[in-house]
């Protein structure tokens, strides 16, 4: 009998052992979750990422830990361009799109919607008629109509704001001869934000560009918006995408344009943050797609891994970074990284194909790099 009893105390000094360690471990893994990107700069601004068509079908598990653990702001990186929505006329489809909208509700986000009237990868058929010659431009505001009110309309309600426009504006600071230009004139970028306004009055409408630190480029923006709001259409904020370079541009002209661009009495945002690690492969390169550079392997230097001393430098470069967003938090909404982690990223094939790129807060495998905990400091301590 006491033998019994003996083995019974021994069972349940165990399992009291278990819970209280169990117990333990729960806790502390609620305090390191807690230290997290979002965490850092809650009441500042939203952290986002841009998510690629495994991430919102929740096909990658690491991917989907890093997404729901450090960011509260998504955005479609593709599934909601016009090409996607509409490849041919008429014919919508929202597989991916309403996806993407059902996770970023799923886990309490805050939405965006990219992009509605963009240059590139926008299907041939939006600007050609039945003999292949351009359209009217009653025609083609009118198919802009359409496409931007089934859009917005359907997920009205439902997404916190749109990038409208998208890349009007050339590095010179003059319009961008677009197929919208050419056909419809200045107008179109007004016609965009009033049409987006009709179909959902209650979500906020953004310009968004890249190069924006460019002083005339800047200009050429700052002019533009302010004759949408001039005439009387709703503009709620300017999207910088901040496509970077570890020597490019400078935090002073970055500064500049906060500073010129909220001065409208609009929000500011980072839409498309990177900072690439590689060599431009020719000075003063924006984020056109169009543009390509031919691989050489002196354009690809780290092949096979990031140097220590490389890793710091994207570290302080970052940094500085999101010191600046710190110190503008009033005028800052939302600061993307486009992307998750560094094999997602379009830097690696961009401008030159084939290379290895190293621009994101997470590594091709969704580990964190060393220098993120900084800016999860940086952020509290703001």
């Amino acid at each position: 009998m006491n033998i019994i009893k003996t083995i019974l105390l021994v069972g349940v000094t165990s399992v009291c052992v278990a819970c209280s360690s169990t117990k333990s471990q729960t806790v502390s893994n609620t305090k390191a979750s807690s230290n997290t990107l979002k965490d850092a700069y809650n009441g500042k601004f939203y952290i986002g990422t841009a998510l690629n068509l495994n991430q919102i079908w929740e096909r990658n598990e690491k991917a989907k830990e890093v997404i729901e653990t450090h960011f509260n702001s998504i955005v479609a990186e593709n599934c909601m361009k016009s090409e996607n929505l509409q490849p041919r006329e008429g014919e919508f489809n929202f597989t991916d799109a309403d996806k993407f909208v059902e996770y970023g509700e799923k886990h309490g986000m805050h939405i965006i919607g990219h992009t509605l009237i963009w240059h590139s990868q926008a299907p041939t058929w939006f600007f050609k008629d039945a003999n292949g010659n351009d359209v009217s431009r009653e025609v083609l505001i009118e198919r802009m109509r359409k496409h931007i009110h089934t859009v917005v309309g359907r997920y009205k309600g439902r997404i916190r704001g749109w990038d409208v426009v998208n890349e009007a504006i050339l590095d010179n600071g003059e319009w961008r001869k677009s197929k919208f230009y050419q056909i419809v004139g200045e107008d179109f970028i007004k016609l965009a934000f009033q049409f987006a306004h009709e179909a959902d009055p209650n979500t906020e409408l953004y310009y968004n560009d890249y190069s924006t630190a460019i002083p005339a480029k800047r200009e050429g923006i700052y002019k533009m918006v302010k004759q949408v709001i001039d005439s009387g259409v709703k503009v709620h904020g300017i999207g910088m995408q901040e496509h970077n370079g570890l020597d490019h541009p400078s935090i002073e002209e970055t500064e500049n344009s906060i500073l010129r661009f909220s001065s409208l009495g609009v929000k500011v945002m980072v839409t498309e943050m990177e900072i690439s690690v590689l060599p431009n492969g020719r000075p003063n390169m924006g984020a056109e797609i169009s543009d390509r550079v031919a691989y050489r392997k002196e354009l690809n230097p780290y092949v096979d891994g990031l140097p220590d001393e490389k890793m710091k430098e994207l570290g302080a470069r970052y940094k500085e970074f999101f010191s600046l967003y710190l110190k503008h938090q009033d005028k800052i909404d939302r600061v993307t990284l486009w992307g998750v982690g560094d094999g997602d990223s379009w830097k690696n094939g961009f401008p030159v194909p084939g290379r290895t790129d190293y621009p994101l807060l997470f590594d091709r495998e969704y580990k964190v790099k060393p220098f993120v905990q900084d800016l999860i400091e940086l952020g509290r301590k703001k």
